[in-house]
């Protein structure tokens, strides 16, 4: 390893690097960069113009209206979002409400990004709120109705890359 000042070790300018990143996270309330997506979700409000939002739970970040937002991302070759881990009401009527209020209605605008495999922004779509949740909203019935027979009790639903170019718009 080159210790020399004027000649760092690749290994070296990295941790540099990522000290000086968490470091920023820290100054802006950001969260563990490291954590999950959250690097890409700080990548992307950047590139969207929006607001990191300062806590890892709820929603992603906000746009220029002061709006809560959702993003997901992918390193796919097409653009597409899991909504997984979603929790399980007791009946079908408490799902629709919680859906609606509380996981996916919440959110006027969703983001979907698709990263390339270097970790750069590709392409990023808006859909709203109430298209995703009119999406979703099948598929998770679908999870709902097969409770019980998969490993994972969680519902889930995905938004395809056909649904976003058909219902979404491009903004990158």
């Amino acid at each position: 390893m080159n210790n020399s000042k004027t000649n760092k070790s690749d290994e070296q300018k990295f941790i540099d690097l990522y000290h000086e990143i968490v470091n920023l996270c820290n100054k802006n309330a950001w969260g563990d960069p490291m954590s999950y997506a959250r690097a890409k979700e700080i990548y992307a409000a950047g590139a969207l113009g929006h607001t990191v939002s300062n806590t890892l739970s709820g929603a992603d970040a906000y746009n220029q209206n002061g709006q809560p937002v959702e993003y997901k991302s992918t390193t796919g070759d097409k653009i597409q979002g899991s909504y997984t881990g979603i929790s399980k009401m007791n009946t079908w009527e408490e799902q629709v409400e919680y859906l609606m209020e509380d996981k996916i209605g919440k959110y006027p605008e969703h983001y979907f990004n698709r990263f390339n495999k270097d970790g750069i922004l590709e392409e990023s779509w808006r859909l709203s709120g109430w298209d995703v949740f009119q999406i979703l909203l099948p598929k998770v019935k679908k999870s709902f109705d097969t409770f019980g027979k998969r490993k994972d009790p969680r519902l889930s639903g995905n938004v395809t890359w056909r649904e976003i170019y058909k219902f979404g718009v491009k903004v990158i």
